[in-house]
């Protein structure tokens, strides 16, 4: 369609408004022209400052709004075709399906990896936009060109190209010509729908492939966070039997806690998640219901007497061994419970221990900083108090401390030893009263051991406060100092007290990060210990920039390799997921250190990246 000249002037519009806004009205000349660059431009000057598009009409406002949609889904298949492109570029075989949802062979893991740098995505966010670019460009030709002319978002194309993916290429053709003509003007929930009865209607056993290839492909379980700060944890690709059969348990456990009478302000929702959790942590209903009747008469003498001291924890820990060795004898290991203290009551069962990050500022009762949880992301200083209290009651959780600049990067890091002969006293809630209106499941779930890796940050700032203090009057928690030696030997050697009373011995170490005197240096090609504990404290992830594995599940890996005259050092080392590892090794990649924990990525095309050390809060 020829584009509408943009000086001609509807006859009845009026001064000093834009002549071209009547264009924009439902049957007008602009409202039902293709997208393209002359569009987005005269969208762009009718839209105005701020997008306040004045003087529009109602009816030309929805017109141009529609028209920023169309640009949009062709901007979509702008990117899409990019992609096609380098793909064709990288001559890898395979047809369509073989080797979507992962990669196979170095050539495609560094395209993959190319593109998730161009993208700001994850590497699997990468593949299934490569997949989405060639099944259609490859398969559904037609959906694209909807797509391209703005009739499809990208959304509806993607959910089109989901739906016949498991269709060979003979039936993805005749599904899609069954709805090209039929997706107009439908929302994303149809076009799905006609989607999925067109793959049944040219493939009748269509329906079962697509739940066994999930069943096979998607099984997943996913944690993560969302916005309100809560956490979510869901399964997909599941068996449907066997689904069934866990949400009936989830839903006759919660039956139980409620005819217990014993969670009398949760609703049915509330009584589920907890239901579920407790399923999945192995901790009996019984044990649930008692821990919620012991707190609830505990709250009634609190009521009757704010005053009382409620005495030691029964379920206290006993004496037991420390975490690990300090920042000098390398990472701590993961130390069992001492077999004379017993099964902590109540414990959540990790196999790996989880990490946490969490100002020790906001545990002294100084600020009110957030924390950080690795798969959950930020946590509300009130959750990660939490955190921290509930790790503190196991003993297999596991203390360091990380000393920060105003940048957040690490610059001084000590692992914590447990004190000889120290004797753990009363556990107790930290910063004293418990939240005003807990919930029942977190108020259940708040007196149960936590085991955990946990950091605690401080700014270097913070230090000499401290010091003039002499500890954290006030609080459970307690921070220390014995002696105070300064950069650049160190920040000090401090002592680390718990709530429940456990002390352990802290050496602050210093982490080279703008520059390095190689006090750390492996004179071999593996790291020591120490050297691989600092790299990852101050690497945090892997180096790839999109790359968020956890670095202690990471390589260590030099950026001027080995063999070639690279130091096993914290100038040249870094943490790369394997994934991320092989790419750096293929031809065309290269990765340098300008300095300590700054590591620039250059890829087959040119482009440079640079992903520095991790900022932590404190």
């Amino acid at each position: 369609m020829t584009q509408p000249p943009a000086e001609d002037r509807d006859p009845g519009t009026e001064p000093g408004r834009d002549p071209r806004l009547p264009g924009f009205a439902q049957g007008g000349a602009w409202d039902a022209c293709p997208p393209s660059a002359t569009l987005a431009a005269v969208l762009e000057e009718v839209s105005g400052p701020d997008w306040r598009c004045p003087d529009a009409t109602d009816d030309e406002l929805v017109g141009v709004l529609r028209r920023w949609l169309a640009v949009e889904s062709w901007v979509g298949a702008s990117k899409l075709g990019v992609i096609q492109e380098m793909f064709r570029r990288e001559e890898l075989p395979g047809p369509v399906g073989q080797w979507q949802g992962g990669v196979q062979g170095t050539g495609l893991e560094s395209l993959l990896h190319e593109l998730a740098l161009a993208l700001g995505v994850s590497v699997q966010s990468a593949d299934k936009t490569l997949s989405l670019a060639r099944e259609l460009g490859e398969r559904l030709p037609g959906v694209m060109a909807l797509l391209a002319d703005g009739t499809l978002t990208y959304s509806m194309a993607r959910t089109v190209a989901d739906e016949l993916a498991v269709l060979s290429d003979v039936d993805a053709a005749r599904a899609e010509a069954l709805i090209i003509g039929r997706l107009a003007g439908k929302t994303c929930g149809q076009v799905g729908k006609l989607a999925a009865q067109a793959a049944c209607t040219v493939d009748p056993e269509g329906a079962e492939k697509r739940r066994r290839a999930a069943e096979r492909d998607d099984a997943r379980v996913r944690l993560w966070r969302q916005q309100s700060g809560a956490t979510a944890l869901a399964g997909s690709g599941l068996p449907s039997d066997e689904a069934l059969a866990a949400f009936a348990n989830v839903g006759a456990r919660a039956a139980e806690y409620k005819g217990s009478r014993a969670f009398p302000d949760a609703g049915m929702d509330q009584l589920r998640v907890m239901a579920y959790l407790d399923l999945l942590n192995g901790i009996a209903a019984a044990d649930r219901i008692a821990r919620a009747v012991a707190r609830a008469e505990a709250d009634a003498r609190s009521a009757g007497d704010e005053d009382a001291d409620p005495g030691p924890d029964a379920d206290g820990p006993g004496p037991g061994p420390g975490p690990g060795p300090d920042i000098g004898g390398g990472p701590p290991p993961s130390p069992s419970p001492s077999p004379s203290a017993g099964p902590e009551p109540g414990a959540v069962r990790l196999s790996a221990l989880a990490d946490l990050i969490v100002p020790l500022r906001t545990l002294l009762g100084w600020a009110g900083r957030p924390g950080e949880g690795h798969g959950l992301g930020p946590l509300d200083p009130g959750l990660a108090r939490e955190l921290a209290a509930a790790a503190a009651l196991s003993l297999r959780s596991e203390w360091c401390v990380t000393v920060v600049d105003s940048e957040g990067i690490a610059i001084g890091h000590g692992c914590a030893r447990a004190e000889k002969g120290a004797r753990p006293g009363q556990r107790g809630r930290v910063g004293g009263d418990p939240p005003a209106e807990p919930s029942a499941s977190s108020a259940a779930a708040s007196s149960a051991a936590f085991p955990a890796r946990v950091n605690l940050t401080i700014p270097l700032s913070a230090l000499p406060g401290l010091s003039a203090a002499r500890g954290s009057p006030g609080t459970r928690w307690r921070f220390t100092p014995r002696d105070d030696p300064g950069p650049p030997d160190g920040y000090g050697t401090w002592t680390l007290t718990l709530p429940g009373g456990r002390e352990f011995t802290v050496r602050l170490g210093p982490v080279p990060v703008f520059d390095c005197d190689h006090r750390y240096e492996s004179h071999a090609y593996q790291p020591n210990d120490t050297l691989r504990h600092l790299v990852q404290v101050r690497d945090g992830e892997c180096t790839f920039p999109p790359c968020s594995r956890h670095a202690r599940e990471s390589d260590l890996e030099q950026a001027l390799p080995y063999d070639q005259g690279g130091r096993t050092c914290t100038c040249n080392a870094g943490a790369r997921s394997r994934g991320c590892h092989r790419v750096k090794q293929s031809p065309g990649w290269n990765v340098t250190q300008p300095r300590p924990g700054w590591h620039q990525w250059t890829t087959p095309s040119g482009r440079r990246y640079t992903q520095g050390p991790k900022r932590y809060p404190a």
